[in-house]
């Protein structure tokens, strides 16, 4: 999958024109790539077009129009774009009773250590962006990438059963990744 470029992204003032439109068609892909691994843990997977739609929208909400600081925004959101055989979402830790959030966020220290996605016998677990978590703090919102073996593709691509496990002391949970998402992410895979 292409990285995005300067041109990929319009000036603000374009991207109003056609922001409605582009907003229903990103929430129906997001509908699509959105998978809830239990109660508190919901993963969206990225691809150039919900990274692009990331890109306007933080511009447009920071009226970004200087060239340089667009070129930086677009370095620092290439990195959810997924390399070749490699999946790529955001991980996004839900606590709604804001009372004990950092509590309940602490919880998941060591989230990073305990996500997979697995693809008939193959067991992939996730890389996780560094930077979101610390021996006493973590974010709620994650950075990961599944790189699929060869093996492991070919089996998603075909069909084998894939879910997403997740394995870990304060949470345990899976979620079976269903037809219409598998679809959109064999489209990022086989592109």
């Amino acid at each position: 999958m292409n990285k995005i470029a300067l041109e990929d992204i319009v000036g603000n003032a374009a991207y109003e024109r056609v922001r409605e439109k582009s907003r229903q068609r990103i929430i129906e892909l997001k509908r699509r790539r959105r998978v809830s691994v239990g109660d508190n843990l919901t993963l969206v997977f990225e691809n150039r077009d919900t990274v692009i739609f990331q890109i306007q929208e933080m511009m447009r909400a920071e009226k970004i129009s200087d060239l340089d600081k667009i070129r930086e925004e677009i370095e620092v959101y290439n990195e959810l774009i997924p390399s070749q055989g490699e999946l790529s979402a955001t991980l996004f830790l839900e606590i709604e009773d804001q009372t004990h959030l950092r509590e309940d966020l602490l919880k998941f220290l060591g989230i990073d250590e305990s996500v997979y996605l697995k693809v008939g016998s193959h067991s992939i677990r996730a890389r996780f962006e560094e930077g979101h978590s610390k021996e006493d703090k973590i974010s709620a919102v994650q950075y990961v990438k599944f790189p699929l073996s060869e093996l492991a593709l070919q089996a998603f691509v075909k069909g084998e059963k894939a879910e997403l496990v997740i394995d870990h002391p304060n949470y345990q949970a899976s979620a079976v990744i269903e037809p219409d998402t598998r679809q959109s992410l064999v489209e990022d895979l086989t592109a």
